[in-house]
């Protein structure tokens, strides 16, 4: 017989006064079963040499409360690259047709643009056409000429104009975002 086995991960709070963990501190926890199974409780000090769980803990251990990482930021933020293809966009500037391109590509696969339509012209240029997920203005975007070889520098100079770090110049690039690029490329 296949048991269910959804043992809750470690608390954030005591579950005898509800006393938020922080970072270091000792905590105790007790895995009990009953009628509905496995469950997880885990105490702080105070409350663990004070606890009355009405059943006896089918297993008890201590431990050490580690606070998750704080969320790190996205190198490339969604308003900034958004506002940046804005920006190039009104400027209507040949020069940063690459630049407009990729933007439009990191945004596309942040999901904050939606490919709607492909148009070919007769000489074999493409211009692709992007709506914006919640706004619903739509975006024309013409595809350069971009060689893969050129991809690498041009997503450099995107990072330097978005102000990325210098730990972002040199970042590898995700397989999904590569993927994306050498698609439209």
């Amino acid at each position: 017989m296949a048991q269910e086995w959804d043992i809750k991960p470690r608390g954030t709070r005591c579950a005898a006064c509800d006393k938020a963990f922080e970072d270091r501190d000792g905590i105790w926890s007790a895995l009990v079963f009953d009628a509905s199974g496995y469950g997880r409780a885990d105490y702080c000090g105070a409350c663990w040499t004070t606890r009355d769980l009405g059943i006896t803990p089918f297993s008890t251990w201590q431990g050490v409360y580690r606070a998750p990482p704080p969320k790190a930021e996205e190198p490339v933020k969604k308003e900034t690259a958004e506002a940046m293809l804005r920006r190039l966009m009104e400027a209507d500037d040949a020069e940063q047709a690459n630049v407009v391109y990729i933007l439009a590509v990191m945004l596309e696969r942040k999901r904050t643009l939606i490919e709607r339509d492909v148009q070919s012209h007769d000489d074999g240029r493409l211009t692709r056409i992007y709506e914006h997920r919640k706004t619903g203005e739509t975006f024309v975007v013409p595809e350069p000429p971009l060689r893969l070889d050129q991809l690498e520098h041009v997503q450099q100079q995107v990072i330097a104009m978005l102000g990325g770090g210098p730990g972002t110049a040199g970042r590898q690039k995700e397989p999904q975002e590569q993927d994306t690029a050498e698609a439209h490329a």
